[in-house]
């Protein structure tokens, strides 16, 4: 009788390979935050999770493109589903809804990520790699404005007046973790209020 060999099953593989690379992203966000920029390294993160040093480079092909994963992590938000992915489900025929939605979901965001950049910002001037990844982190940021500044001007929201690019810098300025760090971390708002000051805010320039 022929023997039927069983389809390899790599649910588990694959799960416990995630496992490990979370593991990874949040050790270096911990380290990245408590000890700067300049003494993360690779074998330091390795160590702190058990694994060798080429395991990491494996998924992270050097130091920035760990830290990018510790940024793209802390956009993600709370939950299951990305802040972005979720943003992207908010009806934009209903202003007042999408501006109060971009409000909350920069308020859910802004305590992970903001820390994280206000450092990276802080240590490029000393360290030309460091300044790269943070002018491309920046670019990503400029570009999610963009694309959210343009479904503003195709919904019919932006005033005589104000074109994508000048709506672009408002909600640049509206998400910035300059602000957050002005308003929650030096002035001590709680996030509703910070989340009700971006969304009047945006409206506020929208009105007509």
């Amino acid at each position: 009788m022929a023997t039927v060999k069983r389809s390899y099953d790599a649910t588990a593989r694959r799960a416990r390979a995630e496992k490990v690379r979370q593991e990874l992203i949040e050790t270096a966000r911990r380290m990245l935050l408590s000890d700067g920029y300049a003494a993360l390294t690779v074998p330091k993160v390795a160590y702190a999770c058990g694994v060798s040093v080429e395991s990491v480079y494996k998924r992270f092909p050097g130091k920035p493109a760990l830290v990018r994963a510790v940024v793209r992590r802390a956009l993600e938000g709370i939950g299951p589903v990305a802040a972005e992915a979720r943003s992207d489900t908010l009806d934009a025929a209903d202003l007042a809804a999408l501006v109060r939605g971009w409000g909350r979901l920069t308020a859910e965001v802004a305590p992970r990520v903001a820390p994280i950049l206000l450092l990276l910002d802080g240590a490029a001037g000393h360290d030309p790699e460091l300044a790269s990844l943070a002018a491309e982190l920046e670019d990503d940021r400029r570009s999610r404005m963009a694309d959210n500044a343009a479904r503003l001007d195709g919904a019919g929201h932006l005033p005589p007046g104000l074109g994508v690019d000048a709506a672009t810098d408002i909600l640049l300025a509206y998400s910035s973790p300059q602000l957050y760090d002005l308003l929650v971390v030096r002035s001590g708002w709680d996030l509703e209020q910070y989340a009700d000051f971006v969304s009047v805010g945006i409206a506020a320039h929208l009105a007509r």
